[in-house]
């Protein structure tokens, strides 16, 4: 489970102004925290599938706010692609 510090760090490192929360860029930042702790917690338990699907509509909803990004504005879909998610595939 993502805690209250956890996501305060992610949408600190992407927002574009201090009270920003709903931002494509803190929505990926926050979804991607939680699929990496999911992603955990699925190597543990493997025939978790409830856990499962909610880590799929997860990514699928990441995705989603990326194309989105990516069609309303380019510039900022390269900063967050190069700066966050290819550290977090790391």
């Amino acid at each position: 489970m993502l805690t209250k510090t956890k996501k305060a760090n992610a949408i600190k490192k992407t927002r574009i102004h201090d009270t920003d929360t709903g931002s494509p860029e803190a929505q990926v930042s926050i979804l991607t925290k939680k699929i990496e702790e999911l992603s955990s917690h699925l190597k543990k338990n493997n025939k978790d599938n409830h856990s499962r699907r909610g880590l799929l509509q997860m990514v699928a909803d990441r995705r989603k706010h990326l194309k989105y990004l990516k069609n309303s504005d380019e510039k900022r879909y390269k900063t967050l692609n190069n700066s966050q998610l290819r550290n977090s595939m790391i």
